[in-house]
């Protein structure tokens, strides 16, 4: 029998909320999902800013890259309207802002946080996000990814029993073998890779494959029949009770 995948909430239910935004995080929750998925930047006064791109052109009202702005003159920009006008005063959240609501009654989500570490170097980002996981107590629910295998090899080297999950674009040869290098526990990768005879590869050695990003319903069997444990969505409730 086909096992079931968990359903992840790529950067929220973004395909009907702005992404990364507590809004589209909330419609994650109430849709019944696993878990979340969600980017981090590093500010200039090293805050930790939930938004996928390294500027902040496209998802919002302003323009100029994250590093350049304090949180403070950050969280005023709208993040919001680009979307839809309905969201006209959303703002970027910040990692803490996601955790006080994830540590709320009734909010038991996985959530998977990618380092956008692989542009810019961001000094000093893993040991902000390993605190501040340490101070609300979420090792258990906490994934760790990024395209940097350096950063997660820090991220390893500093917390042994946090969850790991390596990203790869395509079907690189080397995946499971880096994934090892660096000490990941799981794979986040395409469909391609998943379908592929490495995708097998790393299933039969031990790494679970996370798939991003699935949006097409008729995606979803093969994935299953593949045997990955979780398949990232947009449109999450497009893979709920399939």
């Amino acid at each position: 029998m086909t096992k079931q995948a968990s359903v992840f909430a790529h950067r929220g239910v973004s395909g009907d909320y702005p992404e990364n935004t507590m809004e589209a995080f909330e419609a994650a929750l109430r849709s019944g999902v696993a878990g979340i998925e969600l980017d981090v930047q590093l500010t200039k006064d090293g805050e930790l800013a939930v938004i996928h791109d390294e500027q902040i052109d496209r998802t919002t009202d302003g323009i100029g890259y994250i590093k350049e702005f304090s949180y403070d003159q950050l969280k005023r920009f709208d993040a919001g309207s680009w979307f839809s006008s309905k969201f006209e005063g959303s703002s970027i959240p910040t990692l803490k802002n996601v955790f006080d609501w994830a540590v709320m009654p009734g909010n038991d989500l996985t959530i998977n946080i990618e380092l956008k570490n692989d542009q810019l170097p961001y000094e000093g980002m893993e040991e902000k996000v390993l605190d501040l996981i340490e101070q609300y107590k979420l090792e258990e629910r906490i994934i760790i990814s990024s395209f940097n295998p350096e950063s997660l090899k820090k991220v390893r080297s500093l917390q042994k029993t946090i969850e790991i999950g390596y990203l790869i674009i395509g079907i690189p040869e080397n995946a499971v073998e880096t994934a090892k290098k660096i000490g990941a526990n799981a794979i986040h990768c395409q469909p391609e890779f998943a379908l592929s005879s490495f995708g097998q590869e790393a299933i039969e050695k031990g790494f679970p494959l996370r798939v991003y990003t699935v949006n097409d319903p008729h995606e979803q069997n093969p994935l299953l029949e593949a045997g990955v444990e979780v398949i990232m969505s947009d449109f999450p409730e497009r893979f709920m009770n399939n």
